[in-house]
């Protein structure tokens, strides 16, 4: 069964590249995204006048990424958070990453005390009519060694967007938009891992 978003024709693409500290660039994902229900419900208090009288709750401003993926039963468009995403330290006392710990809207519930790195507004690009490009960079010291034993590092292998606010709370209350998963990476401080993720309204 289609959700919303689907119905109204909204797709994405992502694509990860490690930048190394010599400057050299891999590409190591290039594929396409789900869209998850939780995009139609933002848009939905956004339609029908139920939810923020402003705009800025329904922007796409953050975003996670985990150590669990992918999530069981599979990756569809049910997903309403990540399998195993970060604690707020675990994205790194010393990265450039600015992270917002707030409550998360997940199916009928909340949850508290979860951790996003905001998206900068120079880093959301509006390509021609119908598409924006984020930009997602987790930096040289970001979640490096999240075990703290390198021999025991955990992988990241999910990533997920949020819309920030879609119900007014008088606290951000965030919520799934669209998710990724993909083949473990241990994150060094050798390089930054950027992700450049378009959607297509």
């Amino acid at each position: 069964m289609k959700n919303f978003a689907e119905d109204m024709g909204i797709t994405g693409h992502l694509t990860i590249i490690r930048k190394w500290n010599t400057g050299d660039e891999e590409v190591l994902l290039d594929d396409s995204n789900i869209i998850v229900s939780g995009m139609g419900v933002g848009l939905s208090y956004l339609f029908t006048g139920s939810g923020s009288d402003s705009i800025l709750d329904y922007q796409i401003d953050r975003f996670q990424v985990g150590v669990s993926g992918p999530p069981a039963g599979g990756v569809t468009s049910a997903i309403n958070q990540l399998s195993g995403q970060l604690s707020d330290s675990q994205y790194g006392t010393d990265s450039n990453l600015f992270i917002s710990v707030n409550s998360q809207i997940v199916a009928n519930s909340l949850i508290s005390n979860r951790a996003f790195a905001l998206i900068p507004g120079n880093k959301v690009t509006r390509i021609g009519n119908s598409s924006v490009r984020y930009t997602l960079v987790l930096d040289e010291e970001a979640c490096n060694n999240l075990q703290g034993d390198s021999s025991e590092d955990l992988n990241i292998n999910e990533i997920g967007m949020f819309m920030k606010n879609p119900t007014a709370a008088n606290d951000d209350r965030s919520i799934l938009v669209c998710y990724r998963t993909f083949s473990n990476i241990r994150k060094t401080s050798d390089f930054s891992l950027i992700f450049r993720w378009t959607l297509n309204f």
